[in-house]
This record gives C-alpha cells, structure tokens and sequence, in this order.
C-alpha cells in the first residue's frame, strides 16, 4: 500500500520529469529538421543552439533527475514498508530543484546558456544556468540522504535481514550520484560561477574538463539504474515467474557502481592534458564496467526464460513465443535490451582509443549517446510509469493497446533516428553543427539520412505524445483501481547474505581509493605545474 504522502511526492516529481519530457521531444524534432537545412526559414544558429541546450538539460537532467527521485520514494517506502523519512525534507529537495531549473530555464529559453548542456570552458553561460543546475543538484542530494536514512532505519530494525533488492539498488545509486556530482560541482562552485559573475577573468579549461570528465560517464549509470532495478525487481514478476538470482543481481550493482566512477578520460583521449597513462588507466575500467552490463542482460534472460517455460513454453526457444508480449514491462524490456546490445557495441566503439579517434566528435557520439539514453533507459522509464500509474492513482491505466503501440513506435523511431546518425558520424559529420553552410558531393550525401533522421523524429514525438496523453487520461479517470506493487520473488530465496552484498559501507571506502588513485594525481597537476596564465581556480 502506498501511502499519500508518497503518493503525492512521487505524482509531483513524475509530472515534472515527464512534462520536461515532451518540451523537448518538440525541441529535438525541431532541430533535425533545422539541420537538414531542407526548410530555409527555419534556419538559425542561434536558435538551434538554444534548442540543443535546452533539449539536453530537460533529458538529460531534469527527467532523469525528477524520475529517479519518484521512483525512489515509492521504492522506498513500499520495499521497506516504512514511511518517508523527514517528509519536510523531502519536499525542500523537490522545492529546491524545481526553483533550480526554473531559474536555469530563463537563461537557456532567451539564448544566454547556449552551452550545449555542457560544462565546458571557455564556453561560458549566463551566471542564472549555473545556478539553476546547482540547485536542481542540491534539491538531489537531499533525496540521496533520504534514501540513505531509510535503508539504515530498517537495517536496525531488521538486523543481518537482506535488505531489500529494490531499496539496495536504489541506495546503490543514491550514493553513485553524490559521488558522481561532486565533480561538476567543483567545476561550478569554483570555476563557473565565479567566471560567469565576472568574479575572475581567467580559469584553466584543462582542469574544468577534468572534473566535468569525473561526472560525465558516471550520470549516466545514475539515469541507468533505475532501468536495471526495473529489469530485476518487476520484470520477473509481470513475466509470470522468478527472479533467477537475487545475489548475482547485487554483485552486478556493486560492481556497476564502483567501476562506473572512475573511468571518465575516454571522453578526453584527444584532450592534452592528461597523460596516456592515465587514458589507459580510465579505458580499462571502461570496459571493466561493461561486465555488469553483460551479467544484467544474462540475469534478464534467464529470468525470462524462467517465465517462458513456466508458461508452457517448450523447445530451445518455444519460451520466448509464450512470454506475455502485451504487457507493457516485459515488451520494454526486450525492446530495451536489444537497443542496449546495439548501443552498448558502440559504447565499446568510443572507449577503444584507436577507433574512438575514428569517431571522435561526429555525429556517431549522439547516435551512440540517444540509442543508450532515450532508447535503452527512456523506454523503462515508460514501462514504469504505465506499471506504477494505475496503482498510485487507484484508476486504470487508460489504454493498454495504446501503450503498446507507443512503446513499439518509441522503438521503431529510436531505429530510424539513430542509425543515420552512426553512419553519418563514419561518414565525417562533426557533431554540433547547426547546418551545412556549403554544398559538395560529401554533403550532399548526407542528405537521405537527413530525411531519415526527420522522419524518425517525426515518429518519436508522435509517441512521446501518446504516452503522455494516456498518463493524463489515466489520472482524470472516474473508474477505480485496486493493485499492489508487486516486487519479483529469486527463483532460491534468500535467507542470509555477507555485509558486502548488504551494505555499502565496504564499497564506499573502495570508491575513495579508486578516485584517489584515478582522479588525485590528474586534478592536483593543475595547481603545481605551470599553466602560462590560467590559474586552477582563478584567485
């Protein structure tokens, strides 16, 4: 049962996240068609940067943002079945946010942050967009507290209990993201913020990519986890059968989030500031960090499996034709899963050194980045939305066949939209251009997938629509509801575990010395080694 309060916390972030949603799902139709120069009136840089800027502070931050802190309060208190702890501060973390990217939204709409999302020296925004991204972060970490003090409160009432999977990812990931941010936020509180102020008239970008380089891979394990909580916790049970290791499961986030932190230099292989070694350091654990990867997609499959074959299905691959494809979960889940085979091979792609100099800063870098994103993670997030919605508003969900429609088209489009944008980036498009100002054979070439591109988009937006109009219909429905969430039992129950599959206080004291040792030496040169004028923080 869940309680109103959480209710009410979880409708409000979820309106929010999915409301910035659909603003820019219009914001990124826009831009492929302006691109594509095919219609000349609407062409303008500086409109189009605007747009990018804004399109990817609204996925990127403020959906995921708003989403995982939702999705958490209810993960909370109907895993523990506990209250919310300090409700007040709960609602301060949503009030803060939301101030936060008010604020961060007036310089983004009027063109003074058209910073691409980044945070990337010596492109400097409006001094209100730095701002705004602080609070919207600050207004996150009360909610990291929160899901902290929740899993602690029932660890003493319940001692040498296995905590909860759900919870356990959950907290997993709130202590990933306070590890995550605290590098933008050094680059803001002291670099940014002061530039933007006019506080300081120089800073050293070598070092501002540095520490945007320890948050840049990591956030997005942040905006991945709640997809992979999906994928062990609901999955199996909406399936029809059992989740097929509790422990391994636990391992795999574990491992995912340690190794998630200190691997961000293979977004600077082509960045002179750091030396080779420590590009070799970061790649290996670039790849160490696809193993949870490969074990959460083996654990999906089994788990399915399990399901198929409860169901009556037979034979080498009779299991897959008997699993229940109308319901909206596991249908994500396979469309998920196979986007994040293509997306995770190219994820492979960008973190060789030698084939990422191959695609570095082309279009393949958002083709790779949208496929894992709003593909791979987007599509789980519907899935949860149309599970949780009738439950929490006590209403039926409006349309089942228009969810699955929605959910088929969302991944049709994500094909037709991503796929020109991966063979573009081998054919040398750079990434961030605003149109082609110049027309050769190479150009012009580039003109079908354009089109593609446009029609892919055309198609996601159609469904990013319709999945928001059947949320709304949902909540102004006058019919009732009765359901439960119902979280996937392990297939061998689990009855004891060992602290470091239970807790992370092990594994918080491996994070610090793994960025010690990959971050320490990379972030201190700049404040000993002679940098010609740009001084590390300014003073």
């Amino acid at each position: 049962m869940i309680d109103a309060v959480t209710k009410k916390l979880a409708f409000s972030h979820l309106w929010v996240a999915f409301g910035a949603f659909l603003l820019a799902c219009f914001m990124g139709e826009y831009q492929v068609l302006e691109r594509s120069g095919f219609i000349p009136a609407i062409e303008s840089p500086s409109v189009y940067f605007a747009s990018v800027s804004t399109h990817g502070v609204l996925m990127a931050f403020v959906l995921t943002t708003f989403f995982i802190m939702g999705f958490g309060y209810v993960v909370a208190t109907t895993s523990l079945k506990q209250p919310i702890w300090n409700p007040q501060w709960a609602w301060a973390g949503f009030g803060i946010s939301s101030f936060g990217t008010v604020l961060a939204a007036i310089p983004l709409l009027t063109g003074k942050a058209s910073v691409l999302y980044t945070f990337y020296p010596p492109i400097i925004g409006h001094w209100m967009f730095y701002v705004g991204a602080t609070l919207l972060i600050v207004g996150s970490w009360l909610w990291c507290v929160i899901m902290i003090m929740m899993m602690r409160e029932w660890k003493q009432a319940n001692p040498g209990a296995p905590v909860p999977l759900a919870m356990f990812a959950t907290v997993g990931n709130a202590l990933l993201w306070l590890w995550t941010s605290a590098g933008v936020a050094l680059e803001v509180l002291f670099q940014l913020i002061p530039m933007a102020l006019g506080w300081m008239d120089t800073l050293d970008p070598g070092l501002a990519r540095t520490l945007f380089a320890w948050t840049l891979h990591p956030i997005v394990y942040f905006w991945l986890i709640p997809a992979y909580t999906a994928f062990y916790v609901l999955v199996p049970k909406q399936a029809g059968g059992y989740l097929f290791s509790d422990e391994i499961a636990r391992a795999a986030f574990v491992v995912l989030i340690v190794f998630a932190l200190p691997i961000g230099f293979h977004h600077l292989y082509m960045d002179p500031e750091q030396a080779k070694g420590w590009k070799l350091l970061h790649g290996v654990g670039t790849f160490v960090v696809s193993l949870p990867t490969f074990i959460t997609g083996f654990s999906v499959i089994a788990s399915l499996e399990i399901a198929g074959r409860l169901r009556g299905g037979k034979g080498l691959f009779g299991w897959i034709g008997s699993l229940p494809w109308r319901n909206p979960m596991v249908l994500s889940v396979i469309l998920s899963l196979l986007m994040l085979i293509l997306g995770g091979f190219g994820g492979l792609v960008n973190a060789s050194y030698a084939m990422n100099a191959m695609i570095h800063n082309t279009a393949w870098v958002p083709g790779h980045f949208h496929l894992i994103f709003a593909g791979t993670t987007v599509i789980m997030y519907f899935a949860i939305a149309y599970y949780l919605w009738p439950i929490m508003a006590g209403k039926p969900l409006f349309s089942k066949d228009m969810a699955l429609v929605q959910l088929w088209t969302w991944f049709i489009g994500m094909t037709i939209l991503t796929t020109p944008w991966h063979v573009l980036g081998l054919l040398g498009q750079p990434r961030r251009i605003s149109g082609v100002e110049y027309n050769s054979l190479l150009t012009l070439a580039w003109d079908p997938y354009e089109l593609a591109m446009i029609f892919g988009g055309l198609v996601m937006l159609g469904s990013a629509c319709l999945f928001v109009y059947n949320l709304a219909m949902t909540h102004s429905s006058q019919e009732v509801f009765e359901g439960e969430i119902e979280y996937a039992e392990p297939i061998h129950p689990v009855t004891d575990l060992p602290e470091y599959l239970n807790d992370f206080t092990l594994w918080n004291k491996v994070i610090a010395g793994l960025m010690a040792l990959s971050f320490g030496v990379p972030i201190l040169q700049f404040f000993f080694m002679k940098t010609f004028g740009s001084s590390a923080w300014g003073f």
